[in-house]
């Protein structure tokens, strides 16, 4: 008879060889994505989301029309150098909040008139 600890489900690897619990951090595919998302768009916003028990920093990149990306950053600081070097505005989102353009175009999209 196996005896299974009751913290061993914890200590089990999640998909992708993490550590279950442990949260993924950003990587050079979540910046390339970004980059490229940001240089075929025009009027770009970011908004960064705080780390939270679920997920690392993010950032939300808004388009003019409203289209969004979201992907991992490494930080408040990593999305400001970001923006930074691209030219983009970088808001963080819990003290201004989404832009009312976002929310338009995932409506929008819901209904399927993108």
């Amino acid at each position: 008879m196996v005896a299974v600890g009751l913290f061993d489900s914890l200590r089990r690897r999640a998909k992708g060889g993490q550590r279950a619990g442990t949260l993924r951090k950003a990587n050079s595919d979540d910046t390339r994505h970004l980059e490229e998302w940001a240089a075929t768009r025009r009027g770009v916003e970011a908004f960064v989301e705080p780390k939270t028990n679920v997920t690392e920093t993010t950032v939300v990149l808004v388009a003019h029309d409203g289209e969004w990306t979201r992907r991992r950053i490494g930080s408040l600081e990593s999305a400001q150098s970001f923006g930074q070097r691209r030219s983009i505005p970088v808001y963080e989102v819990a003290r201004i909040g989404y832009p009312k353009r976002m929310r338009e175009y995932t409506e929008r999209k819901k209904r399927g008139q993108v």
